[in-house]
């Protein structure tokens, strides 16, 4: 805890654009933590490198990350949003804790499996021990509760183990971070394959809403949206591609399933998917607006990031003091 408040770490990587997906199922709900909890949202450009990445875009990326987390209503005064590689401690960490976990371990992870197969000829140590700078990360903050997705439960676990070890050899030092248990996000799926998640790497566009993408862009996707041949709007596993496009209606208009149902009976699905379109659209303007008007301003966004990270560094930095304590390094003379 820190001032009396449990903390929360997540971050997200600067590569792809954000989707529609990633702002209902976890920035939306990162803005409703910042009065509870202590929050740290990271960008984890650390992480994107296991992957090959053109320097120059990389660094564009974070800066518009960033900007979209202000834009998305983190206030970054009650929030800490910062640059993962401006605080060392999360590498000095992780290379501690690499000597607390096991290979075996880490060749279980099903995404270096995944990973591996996607990017054979690149098969980095870096994929190997991603789960270890992940916990680094988690773990530097005393970090309570971190919300994670389905596909990231397997590192919060691993995590949970490496702080175990660590703490059954040298005592009390890592708080043991438990899942994030609150409200869950909404689980957005994809426009075209509605048994599978939005993802921002999926090669089809029409797939895909991406947060700056325009209105026009955004109501063309619906249109194109697959559904079904019922031809009628109900909340149906049976119907996995109109509830899909029900749980993005009323995530963004705060209604709720039977009341769209109610809303659209009898109704075609061009109409209901042009009205998702239209909500969807009407949720991303002001968004889209704050974006630019941040990424505008060099000095305000540059700003944030030396505040953020020098205010990150300072509780980072206490917890890295008292591992390299247990396991024997000289401190350093300062």
């Amino acid at each position: 805890m820190i001032d009396g408040k449990k903390v929360i770490f997540s971050g997200m990587q600067p590569s792809g654009d954000l989707t529609l997906g990633n702002y209902l199922g976890a920035l939306k709900n990162w803005v409703q933590l910042s009065d509870e909890y202590m929050t740290f949202f990271c960008v984890v450009d650390e992480h994107a490198i296991t992957v090959r990445q053109d320097p120059a875009t990389l660094r564009k990326r974070v800066r518009e990350l960033m900007a979209l987390y202000i834009a998305a209503g983190l206030d970054p005064e009650k929030n800490c949003i910062y640059v993962q590689s401006h605080v060392s401690c999360h590498a000095e960490l992780a290379w501690i804790l690499n000597c607390f976990t096991y290979v075996g371990e880490l060749q279980r992870m099903t995404q270096f499996k995944d990973k591996s197969a996607k990017h054979a000829d690149n098969i980095n140590a870096g994929l190997l021990t991603y789960p270890v700078l992940m916990a680094a990360d988690i773990l530097l903050y005393q970090t309570d509760v971190v919300p994670v997705g389905i596909d990231q439960k397997q590192h919060l676990e691993i995590t949970r183990n490496i702080a175990e070890r660590f703490n059954n050899i040298y005592g009390d030092v890592f708080t043991i971070p438990d899942i994030y248990l609150g409200k869950a996000g909404t689980r957005i799926m994809s426009l075209q394959d509605p048994l599978h998640k939005m993802s921002k790497s999926d090669e089809n566009d029409n797939a895909t809403i991406h947060l700056l993408d325009g209105r026009d862009a955004v109501i063309r996707k619906f249109k194109r949206a697959i559904t079904d041949s019922e031809a009628q709007i109900r909340y149906r596993e049976e119907q996995p591609g109109i509830r899909n496009l029900i749980d993005i209606y009323c995530a963004c208009t705060g209604k709720t399933p039977q009341e769209t149902e109610k809303e659209f009976d009898g109704k075609g699905y061009g109409e209901f998917k042009i009205a998702v379109g239209e909500a969807v659209a009407d949720l991303l303007d002001p968004l889209q607006k704050r974006y630019k008007e941040i990424l505008a301003d060099k000095s305000y966004l540059e700003g944030i990031m030396k505040t953020n990270g020098e205010r990150a560094e300072y509780y980072a930095r206490k917890t890295l003091r008292k591992v390299q304590k247990k396991v024997g390094f000289v401190e350093k003379i300062r």
